[in-house]
Parts: C-alpha cells; structure tokens; sequence
C-alpha cells in the first residue's frame, strides 16, 4: 500500500549533501529533486550539490567518486532516478545492478546513501510516486537523509546511558523489576 509522506522532518541543522539525479524520465526524477530539495532547505542544511548523470546506471560511480571526498565530505548522499520497465529485462539489469553497488558503498565508506533509483512498471506508478505532492517520494529521500545524518552523528558522539526510559521495559527488567539496570541508547 502506497504511503502519504509526513509532514514534518527532522530537527537537523547543517551537514553537507549531495544529490545524485539522473536526466532520463527527467519529468519524474526533476519532480523528486525539487521535493527534496526543497525540504533540505527548510531543514536548513549547510548546503546541497546537485550532480546531473544521464541516466541511472552512471548513478553508483558519481556517487562512489562523492563518498570519496576528503576532507569535510558529505553528510549523506541522495541517489534519485526512475527506471521504467520495458519489454526486455534491461531494466531489471539496472535496477539491480544500481541497487547492489549503492549498498556496497554505503557499507564500505559508512555514509548514508539514500537510495531512490525506482523500477516502476509503467508511467502511472511513476507519476503517482514522482509528481503527487502526496506520495512525491523526493520527501521521503529527504527525511530519511536528515534522520540517517542524525543517527550517524549520535553514534560518533557515543551512547548515552539512560537508567529510566518512559514506557520502555527490557525483558530482563520486566522480570526481575530491577531499577538498577540501565539501558545504552544511540
């Protein structure tokens, strides 16, 4: 079932993002970069670059030789594009392929990459995802950049340690009614 985007966004401020967009089905990917955009804006990023690649399968390697960027690299990196399926199994082949090597880089260089490269069936699923100020999945990019970007830097700050959570009982707690436990969050 297709999701409504949320309304609000996380309470980021500054970091450095980079937006990888493809050209090909540019009335459906320019409509998620400007959706997106538009909210990192309003999150009051430090800044945005824009990098245009022909189509989704030079995605990976834009975002490989970005990851790369040393000192004061990025904080995450959004990948948007739209692949429409066809009569051959092309699509599929890219799909996957752009899908894999997002993956790997973000595992090697730990930075969040924000996959939204989107094998659509036809024209109708793109235009309700990509142009629908409701569904625009450019929002969705958005939020999960500024939330991953959040995370990441709580995690290089080091856990804090919490010896009561509102609501929350570990298993251990629960049974034993310890209060002395304590619970390590990130």
């Amino acid at each position: 079932m297709l999701r409504k985007n949320r309304s609000g966004f996380s309470q980021q401020r500054g970091g450095r993002f980079a937006i990888v967009a493809s050209e090909f089905n540019g009335r459906y990917v320019n409509s998620m970069l400007k959706a997106a955009t538009r909210l990192l804006e309003k999150a009051r990023v430090d800044a945005i670059d824009i990098y245009r690649v022909p189509g989704a399968f030079e995605i990976p390697v834009v975002a490989a030789k970005l990851c790369e960027k040393k000192p004061g690299g990025y904080s995450a990196i959004l990948c948007l594009g739209v692949v429409l399926r066809g009569e051959t199994t092309h699509a599929q082949h890219i799909g996957e392929s752009v899908s894999l090597t997002l993956a790997q880089l973000q595992a090697v260089h730990k930075i969040p990459i924000i996959h939204g490269v989107y094998l659509f069936e036809n024209h109708e699923q793109a235009r309700v995802r990509c142009l629908d100020p409701d569904h625009n999945r450019g929002i969705e990019l958005a939020q999960t950049a500024l939330a991953m970007t959040d995370l990441m830097a709580r995690i290089d700050a080091g856990p804090r340690v919490c010896s009561h959570l509102s609501g929350h009982r570990t298993p251990e707690r629960s049974r034993r009614g310890d209060p002395s436990r304590t619970i390590t969050i990130a």
